[in-house]
C-alpha cells in the first residue's frame, strides 16, 4: 500500500547531490553493441537539467498540463548512459500541494524537450479555491473515518479520479494491528465534507484479504526453516591490532531462513558489537520490544560481546534480526550493484529494520513514517514464526522504492483496508518482480532463488504467489491474463497480469526448467513468446518504473513504458523491444484494448 501523499523534495538538496538523488546510469542499461556514454559534467549539469525540464514543462502546457497557477517542485533527476534526462515533479497548484499531479518530463542529451509522462489527463484546477469546511471540521471528520487522531489538516487539490477537487488531507494516527501500522492518510472534500479516499499508509506483505482467508480455512503453515547448515560459511570475525572504535567489523548471524550468513557490523568497543552495518550506509535492525513504535528512533539497538548472532529459532530474540539485516542488506547490494541506486530513495542513506514489531502481529510492513521495515513475530497459530524471509523483504522494501519513485497509488480501498485499482496492482507486481530478483541475485543455496513469492511460509499449496502461472495461487485468486474487470481487483490478484508479462519476458512461454524449478507458462490465445533473459527484462522493467511511470500508471500505460525502457536500452528495432511487445499481448495487453477516456 501506498499513503496518497506528496513527496516534496527541496530542488536544493537535488543541485546539491546530484548522484545521491539519481543523476546516475543504469548498471544494465545498454546492450553491448552499444557502451553506455556518460555526458561530462561542462555538457551537463544537475541545475541545467532541472531547469530546462521545468520550462519545457510550462513550454509544452498542452501536453504536459502544466499551466497557471502551477508549480513544479523536483523529486528527482535522471541521466541515462547514452545521454537522455528525465526529471520528475510533484506539482502544486496555488501553492496547494496536487495529488495524482504528479509527471515526469524528458529531454535528450541537448535538453530539448522530447515529451512527459503524466498522472493526470485532465486540467488540476478545482471549480473552487474556497473551502466550506474549515481545518478543524475536516479533522474531525478524517478521524471518525478512520477511527483515530488526527494531526493538521491541510489544503490540497485532489485531481486523482479523473477530476479535481479542493480538498483537506489528514494524517490520522491509530492502533497497529496486523493489517497495517494503523496511520492512515484521509482525503475530505473542503466543500461537501466527504471522504474522498482514506489510505492506509503502510505496505503490509499480507492483506487483511487473505488472513481472513488463512484463518477460516485453518490452515497452521509450517514455515521451511529446516536448512539451517545449508548456508554461507561462518566467517571469521574482524581483528585488527589498532584499537580504534568505532570500526568496521565482520561477523556472523544464525538465521530462521538462511542458515548462517556473513553480517558486516560495527565494532563499538573491544568485546562489543552493535548490528549496524557501516559500509551500506548505515543500515540498523534494531528491537521495538513488542511496542507498536513507528519511530525507528525508539527501538533498542541490537549488542552483542561476540559479533555472532542469533541461535537459528525464535528462542533468541537475535535470531529474526539475523533475517532483517540480511535481507535488507541484500536488499540494497541488489539494487546498487544492478542498477547503481544508493538506498532505497536513491539518497545515500541506510534502510532500516525493527523486528518484534507489536503483540502478535502477523504480517511485515514498509512504514514510509518512520522509513524502514516492521517485522512482527506472527499470531502464533496460522504463522508461527516473523515474517522475515528473504523475498518478503525484498518485495517490502521494493515499495520503498516505488514510494520513491512513481508512486502508485490504489484506486480505492475498501472499510477493512482491502486495495483495490490497476496502479496498486502494478505497485505489488514490481515488488514481487523485485523480490524475486533479490533471490536470484544472493543466490544463497538455503534460499533458492526462483519466480515464486512466499514459498517459504508453509502455505498448503506451496507458494504465496508465482510469476510464470499467477492464476495457480488460489488463495488470492491471482489473475494471469487482463480484462476490463482488472480495472477493479484487488491489488494482489491483479498483480498476476505485470508479473506474467514480465516472467514471460524474461523466460519466455512453455514448459522449462530454470534452477531446478519446473516452470509451465500458458499465454493469452497460446501467443508463443521467446525470452530475452532474466538481467534485460529486469533492467527493462526498472528503467520503465524510475523513468516512465508515475502514480496512476495502470496496465496499458505500464506497457507503454516499458517498450520506451526498452527502446532506450536496445533500440526500437531490437529482438527486446518485439518481445517487450508480444510479453504484453501475451497477457492480453495491448495498443488495440486500451481503455479509452482514462484520467
Amino acid at each position: 500500500m501506498h499513503r496518497a501523499h506528496i513527496r516534496n523534495v527541496a530542488v536544493a538538496v537535488v543541485l546539491a547531490s546530484a548522484t545521491a538523488t539519481g543523476l546516475t546510469g543504469t548498471a544494465l542499461a545498454a546492450p553491448a553493441d552499444r557502451p553506455s556514454r556518460t555526458a561530462s559534467s561542462a555538457e551537463t549539469s544537475a541545475a541545467a537539467v532541472v531547469d530546462a525540464a521545468r520550462a519545457a514543462a510550462f513550454a509544452h502546457a498542452s501536453a504536459t498540463g502544466v499551466g497557471k497557477g502551477d508549480a513544479l517542485q523536483v523529486q528527482d533527476a535522471m541521466l541515462d548512459p547514452e545521454g537522455a534526462r528525465h526529471v520528475r515533479f510533484q506539482r502544486s497548484h496555488d501553492g496547494m500541494p496536487v495529488l495524482g499531479g504528479d509527471l515526469v518530463v524528458h529531454l535528450d542529451r541537448h535538453l530539448v524537450y522530447t515529451g512527459v509522462t503524466r498522472a493526470a489527463h485532465h486540467t488540476v484546477e478545482p471549480a473552487t479555491t474556497t473551502a466550506r469546511l474549515t481545518p478543524a471540521q475536516a479533522a474531525a471528520t478524517a478521524a471518525s473515518a478512520a477511527g483515530g487522531q488526527a494531526g493538521t489538516a491541510r489544503l490540497v487539490v485532489d485531481a486523482r479520479g479523473g477530476a479535481s477537487a479542493l480538498a483537506y488531507q489528514v494524517h490520522v494516527t491509530g492502533r497497529a494491528d496486523e493489517t497495517g501500522t494503523g496511520s492512515r492518510t484521509v482525503v475530505v472534500d473542503a466543500v461537501t465534507g466527504e471522504v474522498r479516499s482514506t489510505t492506509p499508509d503502510s505496505d503490509e506483505f499480507l492483506s487483511p484479504k487473505l488472513l481472513a482467508t488463512l484463518r477460516a480455512s485453518g490452515q497452521a503453515l509450517r514455515p521451511d526453516t529446516a536448512s539451517l547448515t545449508v548456508g554461507a560459511r561462518r566467517p571469521v570475525p574482524y581483528t585488527s591490532s589498532v584499537a580504534t572504535y568505532p570500526r568496521t567489523a565482520t561477523g556472523s548471524g544464525t538465521s530462521l531462513f538462511v542458515g548462517i550468513v556473513p553480517l558486516t557490523t560495527t565494532q563499538t568497543g573491544a568485546s562489543s558489537y552493535l548490528l549496524k552495518d557501516p559500509t551500506r550506509f548505515g543500515t540498523e535492525t534494531r528491537d521495538a520490544k513488542n511496542r507498536l513504535t513507528e519511530n525507528f528512533s525508539t527501538g533498542t539497538p541490537i549488542s552483542n560481546s561476540a559479533n555472532t548472532w542469533g541461535n537459528g529459532t525464535v528462542s533468541d530474540r537475535t535470531t529474526a534480526a539475523v533475517d532483517a539485516q540480511y535481507g535488507i542488506t541484500a536488499t540494497l547490494d541488489f539494487y546498487q550493484k544492478t542498477f547503481g541506486r544508493k538506498g532505497i530513495a536513491n539518497d545515500s542513506r541506510g534502510a532500516q529494520g525493527m523486528v518484534h514489531f507489536g503483540n502478535r502481529i502477523a504480517n511485515a510492513f514498509w512504514d514510509p513514517a518512520c522509513t524502514c521495515m516492521l517485522y512482527g513475530d506472527g499470531d502464533g497459530v496460522t504463522f508461527p514464526e516473523p515474517l522475515v524471509a528473504l523475498d518478503v523483504t525484498g518485495h517490502e522494501l521494493t515499495h520503498g522504492v516505488v514510494d520513491a519513485t512513481a508512486g502508485l497509488q490504489p484506486t480505492r480501498v475498501d472499510a477493512a483496508g482491502n486495495q483495490y485499482g490497476e496502479p496498486g496492482a502494478l505497485n505489488e507486481s514490481l515488488a514481487d518482480i523485485f523480490g524475486s530478483a533479490v533471490e536470484f541475485f544472493a543466490d544463497n543455496p538455503a534460499n533458492p532463488p526462483n519466480y515464486l513469492i512466499g514459498e517459504k511460509l508453509g502455505l498448503s499449496q506451496t507458494f504465496l504467489r508465482r510469476l510464470d502461472h499467477p492464476s495457480l495461487d488460489k488463495l488470492e485468486g491471482t489473475i494471469d491474463y487482463w480484462s476490463p474487470a482488472v480495472h477493479d481487483a484487488e491489488v494482489h490478484a491483479g498483480s498476476g497480469v505485470s508479473s506474467h508479462a514480465f516472467y514471460l519476458l524474461a523466460e519466455g512461454s512453455g514448459r522449462k526448467t530454470v534452477d531446478g524449478v519446473t516452470y509451465d507458462s500458458p499465454t493469452y490465445r497460446n501467443l508463443t513468446v521467446e525470452g530475452i533473459g532474466r538481467d534485460k527484462a529486469t533492467a527493462v522493467f526498472y528503467r520503465a518504473l524510475t523513468r516512465y511511470m508515475v502514480s496512476s500508471t495502470d496496465f496499458h500505460d505500464a506497457r507503454l513504458a516499458t517498450l520506451a525502457a526498452a527502446r532506450d536500452l536496445y533500440g526500437q528495432d531490437s529482438t527486446e523491444y518485439q518481445a517487450v511487445d508480444r510479453a504484453w499481448a501475451a497477457v492480453n495487453v495491448t495498443a488495440a484494448n486500451t481503455p479509452q477516456n482514462r484520467s
